[in-house]
């Protein structure tokens, strides 16, 4: 895989070259502020693992990644930690916002039929698929993770079980967008309508790189972390 960056570079320079990466950066609980220090010195400041918080920023900003890859060579519970910040900002702030934004959107429309409803009923469907997804990644699923990485081998459970379960959670939401793309009333807030339309679409593509790191860096993990400790 392409690296674009290095422990060398600058943290400022990193959020310069590709803005979208800030919200990457922050789902590892750096806050703003870096000055001139580089990503080896943040991370080491913030006890981070450097070569997971590169790993897993260079694999985002790449679109050209092969399947085959995996990353062996990364601190799972870094990854965990990664992970689990990454439910908080979709449940805590991303999704109550859009919701709120909609809820505006739809607020003062002039049409004989009640779209409103609608509308949020697809959008709150959604926001339950997502939440009922991340809450058995939460409770089952990363401490499962991390009783392994203890050297607690268990029977009942392995990550197969939790990749036949691990589907894509986006037709409710491509619903949404349809509906509100088609049949939106031409007399509504279309600015404000656009905005949400806008961060629904931003939001897909977030939960979208949020699962990548999923598939290509914990599963992985897990794999060969259970293959070592069943062989023992």
């Amino acid at each position: 895989m392409y690296h674009k960056f290095y422990p060398h570079n600058k943290m400022t320079d990193i959020i310069h070259h590709d803005q979208s990466l800030l919200l990457i950066i922050t789902r590892f609980g750096l806050n703003l502020g870096f000055g001139d220090k580089t990503v080896a010195e943040v991370c080491e400041q913030n006890n981070i693992d450097s070569t997971t918080f590169l790993r897993i920023l260079n694999f985002l900003g790449n679109d050209n990644f092969k399947q085959t890859q995996v990353f062996d060579d990364v601190s799972l519970p870094s990854v965990i930690s990664f992970l689990r910040n990454s439910h908080s900002y979709f449940l805590d702030f991303k999704l109550p916002s859009i919701r709120k934004k909609l809820v505006s959107a739809v607020s003062n429309q002039k049409s004989e039929i009640d779209y409103s409803k609608i509308y949020l009923k697809f959008f709150d469907d959604y926001v339950r698929e997502v939440k009922k997804h991340m809450a058995y990644e939460n409770k089952t699923v990363f401490p499962y993770a991390l009783s392994l990485i203890e050297g607690d081998v268990q029977t009942v459970y392995n990550i197969g079980i939790y990749k036949k379960k691990h589907h894509e959670i986006d037709s409710t939401l491509a619903e949404l967008k349809n509906i509100l793309i088609k049949y939106f009333p031409d007399k509504g807030d279309n600015y404000l309508l656009t905005e949400v339309l806008f961060d629904i679409l931003s939001c897909e593509k977030e939960l979208n790189l949020h699962n990548r790191v999923e598939d290509y860096f914990f599963s992985p993990a897990i794999e060969a972390l259970e293959k070592h400790l069943f062989v023992k």
